[in-house]
């Protein structure tokens, strides 16, 4: 009996020993491993970058830098496999980006935001009333264009976005489109800096004229409804790349519009993860995380508000992944939990 006992207690001696090696890996599948992120340019993307950089952290992986790439630059980046992934793809927006052939090396995984890309133009509301302006045909009418003219080149200023963002390509077309050229000059410098100078416009009683995107400090800080309106597009006139989702340019029901339903001239995207996929293929557990990553509108615009008063520095965004997580604690550990069980 007791040589029997012995062997067993042998026995499982050996097996624990077997077995703690593997648990480590389980509770840590990125060890040894290394990760190169991409981010987007806009600020309002860099808290869903942190987000995952700090789960991949605590799965055991080494998270380089993010580099913050252009849209075409970014998919390209990842095909070629200079980058593994970024959580800033902005679909169907984005289709139009793409390099061809794309999705032999590159997918979008999961949906941080499904149907959380809202994007339009947004107008004073103030000069709404005043000018009853319903669409952007509005600022063809002479005493509009002299209300939003900053420049004094005789048309209406309109902060839009830097070349190489997803929304320039689709604001130029409405400027062909509903020949508005001559109309409305495209403010394209640093959405950042030329929406801080919107903002001190405004506060100083001046009209206001810019395109933006939800989710975003932007409509946190410029209540639709009370402080901007959304405004519509005369008619929907889609490019080539939009059509798949044209139904989803005509919208009901949105707070703050001049109309419902709304016609924004953009398609509602969806916010999703992006990334290489023999990346993925090599880590299951990097998969299953973007696969299981979702976040409320509102915490993302709550904190791009928190950044756009101040708190943007690296440590302060980390400070904030790090309140986020501490709020959402057994979300978040269902996250690890699942990507570990996916590695094994």
């Amino acid at each position: 009996m007791s040589r029997r006992i012995g062997m067993l207690l042998i026995t499982v001696a050996m097996a624990l020993m077997i077995a703690m090696p593997v648990s480590a890996y389980e509770k840590y599948p990125g060890k040894g491993k290394t990760i190169n992120p991409g981010r987007a340019t806009w600020t309002t993307g860099f808290f869903q970058e942190a987000l995952i950089r700090k789960a991949f952290e605590e799965l055991g992986y080494k998270v380089k830098r993010a580099k913050d790439l252009q849209n075409p630059i970014f998919y390209q980046s990842l095909a070629l496999g200079d980058v593994d992934y970024w959580a800033n793809g902005w679909f169907p927006n984005h289709d139009s980006q793409l390099p061809k052939n794309f999705y032999e090396k590159g997918d979008t995984v999961g949906y941080i935001v499904k149907a959380g890309g809202l994007q339009g133009y947004l107008v004073s509301k103030k000069e709404v009333d005043k000018f009853g302006i319903k669409s952007l045909e509005d600022f063809k009418r002479p005493e509009v264009m002299k209300a939003f003219d900053k420049n004094r080149d005789g048309k209406a200023d309109l902060v839009a976005c830097p070349p190489g963002w997803g929304c320039e390509k689709v604001i130029g077309h409405h400027m062909d489109v509903y020949d508005l050229d001559d109309s409305i000059n495209l403010v394209k410098a640093s959405y950042s800096a030329s929406m801080a100078e919107t903002v001190a416009r405004y506060q100083n009683g001046e009209p206001v004229f810019f395109y933006t995107w939800a989710p975003n400090w932007t409509t946190f800080r410029f209540k639709p409804g009370e402080d901007v309106m959304w405004i519509n597009v005369p008619f929907i006139d889609p490019l080539e790349s939009q059509k798949p989702g044209e139904d989803r340019m005509t919208v009901e029901g949105v707070e703050g519009a001049v109309s419902s339903p709304v016609k924004l001239g953009f398609v509602v995207s969806d916010i999703q993860v992006v990334a290489n996929k023999a990346f993925m293929g090599e880590n299951p557990a990097a998969r299953r995380l973007f696969e299981l990553v979702k976040l409320p509108l509102v915490d993302i615009s709550e904190q791009n508000t928190r950044m756009f008063e101040g708190e943007d520095s690296a440590k302060d965004i980390a400070k904030h992944v790090d309140e986020w997580v501490a709020n959402n604690q057994a979300l978040w550990d269902s996250w690890l939990e699942e990507a570990r069980k996916a590695a094994k």
